[in-house]
């Protein structure tokens, strides 16, 4: 099983042997789903006994168990999936929405002034608004952060694919006793863990340092430290990964989202003439404002861009992270045991052309229909059933208002010489150009809009002196 480009190997399993196959590596028996019907019935009709999770590497070695992503259903997962919604529900809008406003604000002046950096300006802004709200400062362009956060994701998401770890597929291993060279995966897990642990300490180090001299803003962090003083509910890790985990969910979909649209407008520019006309008709054909988010429901063709840039590539995780079914079950002749593990390939029913009509190609258009403001339905780029994304009301926010002025004020060409290629994932590192291309404003006059109502947003403090 590689441990890279698995969506078409299993892709090519599923052409093999159908819409729902089983995989046995060890002792653990892996069911992938090839097809929206099955992921449907069984993870989202069924969620009662399809949501919990394994207790496999990523999670107890590289994670420590503190990664709520990676959590089975139990306590820990209750007290965390509790806090995180207090920060990440519908009613916290309007607390995003001021820093999704600056922030892309601030990507808009970046992309007028360094174009080429584009996609360095797209990572900070991903980053900058869950930054700006979990510990109270911004990010700068090319901040060490940005790339720390990156390569602890970038390390664990390997580790929850089918066969990804010995130990996983034959868990005896793990009563080995902790001897140099008996559990070699151990090894790498520890190590993964002491640099995730690094910097998700490091951030909440940096905020009791401003906290103390007296500079710290308000922000969740600092409500939560306040909170946990008082009640003593998370330790002081517990709490470092609860703020990493909200600054990994926070940036990931915003970023790679912002990369396939950047990548599918610049390929497939059809569906721009009729999103300009909208947004011309709203904001002025002659620039005369930036769109708002008042503006969301006369923008349909922006809505159907946000979904399309979900689904389109599936980069970081080409399949969905494993469910684990917690009581047998039967489903069209298939017996399932308890505690299997479940997983979808996401990358193959993103290029079905049985799920979608020409699959390949970048076309908001398909999702012009009854469920247009509904922005987890038709794909999973924010997973299935009651492991949905927490903060998927966020990336939508966040997606919105950098697509709608995006696409106002620039133009996303291909370079001639080097055309946009996406048969990879895009790379995990933001410090890594995924592909060449061109953006440059649309005009003179959406020029000086930028530099009239975006420059003042480059301009921060990160809260300390």
């Amino acid at each position: 099983m590689p441990m890279k480009d698995h969506g078409p190997f299993l892709r090519e399993i599923g052409d093999k042997y159908g819409e729902i196959f089983t995989l046995k590596f060890g002792r653990t028996y892996w069911v992938v789903l090839n097809s929206r019907r099955a992921v449907n019935e069984l993870l989202v009709k069924r969620a009662a006994i399809y949501s919990s999770r394994g207790s496999h590497m990523a999670h107890s070695i590289i994670s420590g168990e503190k990664r709520m992503l990676l959590m089975p259903y139990g306590d820990m997962w209750r007290r965390q999936r509790r806090v995180m919604h207090q920060l990440l529900n519908s009613s916290q809008k309007p607390v995003f929405r001021a820093f999704q406003d600056l922030e892309s604000k601030a990507l808009m002046a970046d992309l007028l002034e360094k174009p080429e950096r584009w996609y360095l300006s797209v990572a900070r802004f991903s980053n900058s608004v869950i930054m700006s709200v979990v510990f109270g400062r911004r990010t700068a362009l090319g901040d060490p952060d940005i790339s720390a956060l990156h390569r602890a994701q970038e390390e664990f998401v390997p580790f929850t694919m089918p066969g990804a770890s010995l130990v996983d597929s034959f868990p005896v291993l793990a009563n080995i006793p902790y001897l140099k060279g008996l559990q070699p995966w151990r090894r790498k897990g520890d190590e993964i863990n002491r640099r995730t642990t690094s910097t998700f300490t490091r951030l909440m180090e940096d905020l009791k340092r401003r906290i103390d001299q007296g500079f710290a803003n308000a922000c969740f962090m600092t409500k939560l430290l306040e909170s946990s003083a008082k009640k003593e509910d998370f330790t002081a890790e517990e709490m470092a990964y609860i703020a990493g985990t909200l600054i990994e969910a926070g940036t990931d979909t915003t970023r790679t989202s912002l990369l396939e649209l950047v990548a599918g407008t610049a390929m497939y520019p059809e569906w721009i003439p009729r999103a300009r006309a909208e947004l011309d008709s709203v904001c002025g054909h002659n620039a005369d404002r930036l769109p708002e988010f008042d503006d969301r429901d006369r923008l349909p063709m922006i809505k159907a861009a946000i979904k399309e840039s979900v689904r389109w590539r599936p980069s970081t995780a080409q399949t969905g992270v494993p469910h684990a079914l917690t009581a047998e079950d039967e489903f069209e002749g298939y017996h399932i045991p308890a505690g299997t593990i479940v997983t979808w390939n996401h990358w193959a029913i993103s290029h079905s052309e049985a799920e979608y009509k020409n699959a390949e190609q970048f076309y908001p258009e398909r999702f012009l229909d009854e469920d247009l403001d509904d922005i987890v339905k038709g794909h999973y780029g924010f997973g299935a059933g009651r492991r949905l994304c927490v903060g998927y009301n966020v990336a939508e926010g966040n997606l919105f208002i950098a697509i709608a002025r995006l696409i106002y004020c620039f133009d996303i060409e291909q370079e001639f010489s080097h055309p946009v290629v996406v048969d990879k994932p895009f790379p995990v590192s933001a410090e890594v150009e995924p592909f060449k291309t061109i953006i440059k404003p649309r005009s003179e006059a959406h020029r000086r809009l930028i530099e009239r109502e975006c420059h003042s947003g480059v301009k921060f403090s990160s809260g300390a002196p």
